[in-house]
């Protein structure tokens, strides 16, 4: 009646449409506002992050000593240590065939507008630049459509694997095939892509992987490993996979264990945190170790930390008045910061409508459509680049030499990436520099280069890089955006310090406005804060940077947070992910567990049998059941009749913990002890607990006239839709929670007994064989029903999760969202205080437009 009294206010008090959650537009189909169009979809699992405690899992304990825990911890150490050095090596991989693709290119292209210049043949020059440029974006989008979720940087489908959300293929073999070998031929195509992003989500792939010795690829290759054979331990590898990426692409061990943190991992605790930075700290060295060696044959110097390296900021010896930045210039980079803020938020609410478009209109359609868009973003790409070199570039004076011999990738000089094209011998063409250059070493010139670009250069660059930047990421190639970004913001930055020197005459060092316009536009864009900041400063290998990238960092987060969320939180809610926020807004408080929990259960007995199970597994997609017994009136008679509800109710009784019976327990236990004193306590103790067996029988009859006016259910029957309300909605007493997985085991395993036959008489299953098939467990479709028998019956008592976290119906909606976060659930039982379930909370019911819709529903009830 609540409830209908609610829907008549609703329908009486407001007019139509203002009323109606999004949830229920969505229903409806009367979808109001673009903006409630994506809403968490209900099809992604969630991740079993914590541990099931039942008695296999005990067993394991029990015989667990301090030998075996060392030997585990020392094969975990191994084992963070071989995915260290495996993405170090793969970005040794990356870049050198990168570089060698790269070279190739603009070595021939060069060449050929050198020749072509006084023959008048720039378009035979135009024409090999497309050939290479959509050959290689070609080859990157035919690996993509073999893996789709290779496509793009992979962050955002990593930050949702590790806040406990299961996108399918995200971490499997072949995608990081596809994710490797392509970004190579996506940079190399000379696309606004970084490969900075896929080496994080290349580095959790190995993480995840190499534990585990086995891979769905390749089926037939399978090793005996016990270890690490849950979500759990699967988690804490592919957060030090994540980091070790970020470590290698940059160069910042410490960088990438925050990102890790920061970014990624929603659970965490001090033991990962050292495990983390070793990793990262192996895979900078490995790269920087074979890097130096292979560049400069010194083996061991270790000059080369990581892909990306910013140089050395330094002033010129015979230039006294330099500095690199000073307190005055703190004022300006807080405004960079602002503009940076707000540039990020442009491009950030530019690129969603793209997703959207695509989502729409690209997506549904043929897969060779997503290869027919890269090829031509790859087309305007190169026209673009090809024409501004040759129209829109300047030449400008050459005579000016560098602040340094900064080395731009492998030994190569900063002075060797200056292009002339159309220029005489001493000057160069700043436009041509920039544009045909790869993209690390473009960032060097705009950071270390003392020939001025000029004012137009830089701001037509900025505009072109900051549109196809936007229009390329989202396309169907592997594609990163750090770099991108920080190119686009360092030309920001560059041109802010060019004004600021000939308009105002001031006397700056152009180099650190434009790592600060860098910091300020990719901080703008991904709204990262202090693992941004400490991947910067270790990139530049200057402490002093600290405090003006840090203020940066903060003031253009803050300025783009006013407008949006970051890149690849929109990336992830376009998706449909249900992520968990960090926490919840004040407002939620209003609501309690009771108002945001799932009701109508599906539920399991202690002893139930095989037909009853293999109907719930294949009419319903739920991934864990309650384990409950039902509190009958008259449990004596049917303890008489059936040998299945006499188990159950057998069951229930042994679970029944009152304060009387266990002080007796520990009496007895103590009367064992010589101490006369501890004996004579235990007999005053029993005397005086004798008559309480006379109350113990008075409240187990009241609980029984309580539960009295509701119907039994026998435990073989199967749910039936024609069950009144009191019928479906009965007093259930709760004893835990067992899996979709574990059931379909046992069955497959024949794990049961007849009538006739004890319990006692069930076969037992261990911990290594509950979790023989990890990953990927049968499914209930998969199991020939003709091998079972159905009248036969499952004790799932040792295998069901008999104390998992629990709440109160009127626990506040902060803390139910914390524990749930915190301890990395997948289900989080309600039970009332007499100890029955009365509703189940998921991932799905704490998700920010759930909260938003119960929230309204909370305020039209009032």
């Amino acid at each position: 009646m609540a409830c209908c009294r609610g829907c008549f206010c609703c329908q009486c008090c407001c007019r139509e449409g203002e009323t109606r959650t999004p949830e229920e537009l969505t229903i409806l189909g009367e979808l109001r506002d673009e903006e409630d169009e994506i809403l968490p979809r209900k099809d992604y699992e969630s991740l079993d992050y914590d541990r099931c405690i039942n008695e296999p899992y005990v067993e394991v304990l029990e015989g667990l000593d301090n030998k075996k825990a060392r030997k585990y911890e020392a094969v975990r150490w191994v084992m963070v240590f071989v995915i260290g050095v495996t993405v170090g090596l793969l970005g040794l991989f990356v870049d050198f065939f990168v570089h060698l693709f790269t070279k190739i290119k603009f070595s021939v292209v060069a060449d050929s507008i050198e020749k072509c210049t006084d023959r008048g043949c720039l378009s035979l020059s135009l024409l090999e630049l497309l050939t290479f440029n959509m050959l290689f974006v070609f080859i990157a989008s035919l690996l993509v459509l073999i893996e789709p979720v290779a496509a793009g940087s992979g962050i955002p489908e990593i930050k949702s694997y590790l806040n406990g959300v299961k996108i399918p293929g995200i971490v499997r073999l072949r995608t990081f095939l596809c994710k490797a070998a392509g970004v190579l031929f996506s940079v190399a195509g000379g696309l606004f892509v970084g490969k900075e992003g896929p080496m994080i989500h290349s580095g959790a792939i190995v993480g995840a992987g190499l534990p585990q010795f086995q891979s769905i690829t390749f089926r037939r290759i399978k090793f005996d490993f016990p270890y690490f054979r849950s979500d759990r331990d699967k988690r804490d590898f592919v957060s030090a996979g994540a980091a070790a990426g970020v470590a290698a692409a940059f160069g910042a061990p410490i960088g990438g264990t925050l990102f890790s943190l920061e970014e990624g991992s929603s659970f965490w605790n001090q033991a990962l945190t050292w495990k983390v930075l070793f990793c990262s700290m192996s895979a900078t060295f490995t790269l920087n170790f074979f890097r130096s060696g292979i560049n400069f044959n010194k083996w061991g110097s270790f000059q080369l930390p990581g892909l990306l390296n910013f140089g050395e900021f330094k002033c010129s010896d015979g230039d006294k008045k330099c500095h690199l930045w000073t307190a005055v210039d703190l004022g300006f980079f807080v405004l960079m910061g602002v503009v940076g803020g707000l540039l990020g938020a442009l491009f950030n609410c530019m690129n969603k409508c793209l997703a959207k478009y695509r989502m729409r209109h690209i997506h549904p359609k043929a897969r060779f459509i997503r290869v027919l868009e890269s090829l031509l973003v790859a087309m305007v790409t190169t026209l673009v680049i090809f024409l501004a070199s040759v129209l829109l570039g300047e030449c400008r004076d050459l005579s000016s030499p560098t602040t340094h011999n900064s080395t731009v990738s492998g030994s190569e000089d900063i002075n060797s990436t200056i292009r002339q094209f159309f220029c005489s011998n001493k000057s160069y063409n700043d436009m041509a520099t920039l544009l045909f250059n790869p993209q690390e070493a473009a960032i060097h010139q705009l950071f270390h280069q003392d020939g001025t670009f000029s004012p137009a250069t830089l701001s037509i660059f900025f505009l072109l890089y900051f549109l196809l930047a936007c229009w390329t990421y989202g396309v169907s190639v592997p594609s990163g955006l750090f770099v991108p970004s920080l190119l686009c913001g360092a030309a920001f930055g560059r041109l802010v310090a060019n004004i600021l020197k000939v308009e105002l005459g001031l006397h700056i060092y152009s180099g650190t406005f434009a790592l600060i316009g860098a910091a300020a536009f990719l901080g703008g864009v991904v709204r990262m804060t202090i693992s941004l900041t400490v991947i910067l400063i270790e990139s530049t290998n200057e402490i002093t940077y600290g405090l003006p990238i840090m203020i940066t960092l903060m003031v253009a987060k803050w300025t783009g947070d006013f407008f949006n969320k970051g890149i690849y939180d929109i990336h992830i809610q376009l998706k449909g992910v249900p992520l968990l926020e960090w926490e919840t807004e004040v407002e939620m408080d209003k609501l309690t567990a009771s108002d945001i929990m799932e009701p109508n259960l599906t539920y399991v007995y202690p002893h139930t049998r095989v037909q009853s199970l293999v109907s719930i597994l294949r009419t319903t997609v739920y991934h864990a059941f309650p384990v409950v017994t039902e509190n009958r009136q008259n449990e004596r008679d049917f303890m008489k009749g059936n040998i299945l509800i006499s188990n159950n109710i057998r069951f229930k009784k042994s679970n029944i913990v009152s304060r009387a019976a266990e002080q007796r327990r520990r009496c007895q236990s103590m009367k064992s002890y010589p101490s006369s004193e501890l004996r004579n306590v235990c007999d005053d103790q029993s005397a005086a607990a004798e008559p309480a067996e006379e109350g113990e029988d008075l409240l187990q009859q009241m609980l029984e006239r309580r539960h009295a006016p509701y119907p039994n259910l026998y435990p073989d029957q199967s749910p039936s839709e024609e069950w009144t309300l009191e019928e479906r909605f009965r007093p259930l007493t709760f004893h835990g929670l067992i899996l979709r997985s574990q059931l379909v085991n046992l069955l497959i395993r024949g794990v049961c007994y007849s009538e006739n036959q004890s319990s006692a008489a069930q076969p037992r299953l261990s911990f290594t064989e509950m979790t023989e098939d990890y990953p990927r467990y049968p499914d209930i479709h998969e199991v020939d029903l003709a091998l079972l028998n159905p009248r036969m019956i499952v004790d799932v008592t040792p295998y069901m999760n008999s104390c998992p976290y629990a709440v109160s119906p009127n626990t506040r909606i902060s803390q139910v969202f914390n524990l749930f976060r915190t301890m990395g659930l997948r289900h989080l039982p309600v039970v009332n205080a007499v100890g029955e379930i009365v509703g189940i909370i998921t991932r799905h019911n704490l998700t920010h437009e759930f909260l938003v819709a119960k929230l309204r529903q909370h305020y039209i009830t009032i």
